[in-house]
């Protein structure tokens, strides 16, 4: 065989070589005396020397790089950050970052190790234009590596956070929707949530409620029940451990109140006040609200305000049995009954097949009406239609109470009944048959409204198949008397002219 010959025996001799002067290598190296050296050149880094101690720590790192030293190379790199943190040379620590990251064979552990030092000089920075430099730094430094997925995401959380003190929240919420947090596998459930959380708050804060709702849905409610396997070190779906959440990250129960807050704040600009109900409803029901009077009774409040605006026919929004089920749900409620009465009397106001006035109704509930400033304040956002879709909500009952009792009523005593004018009375009457919450006709030349019983799916289900078994029995018939007739005279059926 010929020495250099290409073959695939001198490659597997190469190779061995190779590993026998790596493994070579890592034996020659003194961990002791490495540290020691280390030690010696951030000494001559103190003395202002931070040129010469850079050049020789820089030295240390490629021998531990090149002897894949994971522990000698992170002492190296550490020591190189140390000395340019120690001497306020803010400039040379970055570009010294982007340096250690790209030298080749460098170990992800050690990049993840410097990267996280790093990140624990932002706060340290003499002002803000620096602070900002480094964390762009670290981003770049980030960018495009799974491995330090996660400090990526908080250096961008840190950034947004910046340019929303600074006023900047469209620059805030794009800076933010540029991490995908959801396909991080190795990211704690609840630092996952509270950075998708900040991303909802960003976008309604800019009026993009469209963006808002998209990344609400990564969030399932299901997500805020505690399971085995989020804690850290354990093995997560994904086949990778779970770190730790960063320090100052709320808990599941605080991130479950944050999360049907900003649903509210969602679901009242577009006013769907079922939707704004069962987010309240989630609140009443979450811990840290419901052990405390003073935080559960404003939004009990709520609750039943909310109840009492949503339509109690089908709507786009939900079923009349949705609604239904959620206000019977909060009337039996015996904390309802013993601290907030007045209420518990609104609830069944809307419940009793009687006329409601609207005069002896605002006498009663006005200044409880005045006291929600947040929801029929003029200041709050739709606040002046709230109070516009309370009065509709007590003309529809009436017409919905006068429905069950009547066939038919002239419309002069259903304009006295509901409180309205005769034009505004036939108004509110349309607008219930189109939504096809009652069946009525109006005789406009007599004055006269006709009310019909309005049917059940199963009762129209029964008649079509009553109709239809009808049809065939006549059919059958006809067959019959034709069949009869043609013996008669002796006629045969389908034959040609």
């Amino acid at each position: 065989m010929v020495v250099g010959e290409f073959t695939v025996s001198n490659i597997a001799m190469e190779e061995d070589k190779r590993e026998e002067e790596k493994n070579k290598a890592i034996s020659q190296l003194d961990l002791d005396k490495f540290k020691a050296d280390v030690a010696a050149q951030a000494a001559i880094a103190k003395q202002g020397k931070l040129n010469e101690a850079l050049e020789g720590l820089l030295n240390l790192e490629k021998s531990a790089r090149q002897a894949e030293d994971i522990g000698a190379l992170r002492a190296a790199c550490s020591a190189v950050l140390t000395a340019c943190f120690d001497a306020g040379e803010w400039k040379l620590l970055e570009e010294n970052v982007v340096l250690l990251s790209k030298r080749r064979g460098q170990l992800r552990q050690v990049i993840q190790s410097f990267v996280r030092q790093a990140m624990g000089y932002i706060d340290k920075t003499p002002d803000k234009a620096t602070k900002v430099s480094l964390i762009k730094t670290l981003q770049t430094v980030t960018e495009g590596k799974i491995f330090v997925e996660i400090e990526r995401a908080r250096l961008t959380r840190r950034l947004a956070a910046i340019q929303e003190a600074d006023g900047q929240i469209q620059e805030a919420a794009d800076t933010m929707q540029e991490v995908p947090v959801e396909t991080f596998g190795a990211m704690a459930k609840t630092e996952k949530i509270a950075f998708i959380l900040e991303q909802v708050r960003l976008c309604l804060a800019k009026k993009d409620y469209m963006r808002a709702q998209i990344l609400s849905r990564k969030i399932s409610p299901r997500a805020f029940v505690i399971r085995v396997g989020e804690a850290k070190g354990e093995i997560g779906i994904e086949g990778t451990a779970i770190e730790e959440a960063e320090e100052g990250v709320a808990t599941l129960p605080e991130l479950k109140v944050r999360y049907y807050e900003l649903m509210i704040q969602y679901h009242i600009h577009s006013n769907n006040y079922l939707e704004v109900c069962r987010a309240y409803r989630s609140l009443y029901e979450s811990e840290g609200i419901k052990e405390h009077e003073d935080k559960w009774v404003p939004v009990l409040k709520k609750i039943c305000w909310f109840a009492v605006l949503t339509p109690t026919y089908s709507t786009a929004e939900g079923s009349s049995s949705d609604i239904a089920t959620l206000v019977t749900a909060t009337a039996a409620d015996k904390r309802l009954a013993d601290a907030l009465p007045l209420y518990k009397q609104l609830l069944d106001t809307f419940q009793t097949p009687e006329i409601v006035r609207w005069p002896l109704f605002e006498a009663t509930y006005g200044p409880e009406m005045a006291a929600e400033a947040d929801v029929f304040g003029d200041a709050a956002e739709g606040g002046a239609k709230r109070r516009e879709d309370l009065q509709l909500r007590v003309v529809e009952h009436n017409v919905l109470t006068v429905a069950k009792y009547y066939t038919r009523i002239s419309m002069a005593r259903l304009a006295e009944l509901l409180d309205l004018s005769a034009d505004k009375a036939e108004d509110a009457l349309s607008k219930l048959v189109v939504s096809k919450a009652v069946c009525a006709k109006v005789d406009r030349p007599a004055g006269v409204v006709t009310i019909g019983k309005k049917k059940k799916p199963e009762d129209v289900l029964n008649a079509w198949a009553t109709n239809i078994e009808k049809l065939l029995g006549l059919v059958d018939k006809a067959t019959q008397q034709i069949q009869k007739e043609a013996m008669v005279h002796k006629v045969q059926l389908g034959a040609g002219a």
